[in-house]
């Protein structure tokens, strides 16, 4: 599966319960043990030798499995299986303002 819109409503709460602990949104707010988010789509991977940008594709396939997507990455979070949470987690990170690129 690709992804695909989803309920950005359920994403925030995933997000809330799941990302939360690790990253932040807004611009300016600091990074906690994972970066901030805001501006994610279409920044680069912090990987050096990665040649990955950051798009809803990319991210839903990042997601399933962190370490087997990116091997080496630090991210200690083991992933969301089901491609319903991804799309909703990514539907709400690109609704919120303060995530896109353009907000």
């Amino acid at each position: 599966m690709s992804f695909a819109p989803g309920d950005a409503t359920k994403g925030a709460s995933l997000f809330k319960t799941r990302c939360a602990q690790c990253h932040t949104l807004k611009a300016g707010e600091a990074h906690k043990v994972g970066p901030n988010l805001h501006g994610l789509f279409g920044r680069k991977t912090g990987q050096a030798e990665a040649i990955l940008v950051w798009e809803e594709q990319t991210l839903f396939e990042y997601l399933e499995n962190p370490k087997k997507y990116i091997p080496g990455t630090k991210m200690a979070f083991a992933g969301l299986k089901k491609e319903k949470d991804r799309c909703d987690l990514i539907t709400h990170l690109k609704e919120a303002p303060h995530v896109s690129s353009g907000g």
